[in-house]
């Protein structure tokens, strides 16, 4: 699948898409993060749960739960919130 890629992620990839694959969301990151080392744990903590930044859309859906399983050949949106002063 596609994963759009946030700038403050770019970093890791060097590009705005990448592609992956995976059953679940989970398994997308997991993917991402062997092709990619490190890009996981700035999306996902220590308890497996998705940063309070970060935000996964997938064909327009928002997605709460690594565990959700994701339909193949669809687009993942990575969102991340930027904050500064």
């Amino acid at each position: 699948m596609q994963v759009m890629i946030p700038s403050a992620l770019q970093s890791y990839t060097g590009h705005s898409k990448v592609e992956a694959v995976g059953a679940t969301l989970a398994d997308v990151l997991a993917d991402l993060d062997r092709c990619y080392p490190g890009i996981r744990f700035r999306m996902i903590d220590e308890r497996e749960r998705i940063r309070p930044h970060i935000r996964f859309f997938f064909d327009g859906e928002q997605i709460h739960d690594p565990a959700q399983a994701l339909n193949d050949g669809g687009e993942l949106i990575i969102a991340q919130a930027l904050s500064g002063g």
